[in-house]
């Protein structure tokens, strides 16, 4: 099969089925697995499909650049956020000065801390009031609200982080990916998220497995920058990631 002739017929079968690993690509074509990773190359190069670890996906297949009003995405996997934020919780120590991102899963986080002497930051008005609720020194970062996600965002909100130096911080994200790192589709919510994620010791970043091999539009961080707590991953290439807690539901 000629070079033009068999990259063709890899992305037929990318676009075909969304994404696919390179052990499929070499049993459906009967290639080598360096031919198909060369090929991978090139097309991500031009790109005519975006190529992850292991494998590749159609171009736009993951995409996002609008975000998700809090409604909706308040419903969306419940039961592994749930778990998710229970797991990041028992992370907080007496003593601890935490950054809790605006997010749902961070939200509900909110309940099952159970510790201490715990000093909170957060971009998330919804979130100062239950922290605040709950009896925990809570400060809120200044700057332009953006209602779709509850959050305060701009440049205000990000120079009001540079008095601070967090221990831990609890971070969302709209898409995980090793080649984009965590993604967002909103520009001064990344920034918000980066400067925060740069002022703090130990990160992490909590989300349901449906955002992995997801991309917006923005990036924030690296992918090996912070911890991952996600729920049970179905896509095996993340598994060889030091950095990932899968937490059972």
């Amino acid at each position: 099969m000629l070079g033009e002739e068999r990259q063709n017929a890899i992305l037929s079968i990318v676009n075909d089925k969304k994404s696919v690993t390179v052990q499929e690509l070499m049993k459906i074509l009967d290639i080598s697995e360096s031919t198909i990773r060369r090929d991978l190359n090139l097309l991500d190069r031009e790109g005519q499909l975006m190529k992850v670890h292991g494998g590749a996906m159609a171009n736009n297949s993951g995409y996002h650049t609008i975000d998700d009003e809090v409604a909706v995405r308040k419903g969306l996997n419940r039961d592994e956020k749930l778990s998710i934020a229970r797991y990041a919780a028992e992370l907080i120590k007496t003593g601890d000065l935490v950054y809790l991102d605006a997010g749902t899963t961070t939200e509900l986080m909110i309940d099952f801390i159970n510790q201490s002497d715990v000093t909170f930051v957060t971009n998330s008005f919804s979130h100062a009031k239950r922290l605040s609720e709950r009896g925990y020194t809570t400060y809120i970062l200044g700057g332009e609200v953006k209602a779709v996600t509850e959050a305060i965002v701009g440049e205000e909100a990000i120079f009001g982080l540079d008095k601070y130096n967090f221990t831990k911080g609890f971070f969302g994200t709209n898409g995980v990916t090793v080649k984009n790192g965590f993604t967002t589709p909103d520009v001064k919510e990344a920034m918000v998220k980066r400067k925060a994620v740069q002022k703090t010791k130990k990160k992490y970043i909590l989300c349901d497995s449906s955002k992995f091999s997801q991309v917006s539009s923005v990036t924030f961080a690296d992918f090996e920058s912070a911890g991952i707590i996600t729920s049970k991953i179905e896509d095996t290439s993340f598994k060889v990631y030091k950095n990932i807690t899968e937490v059972e539901k």
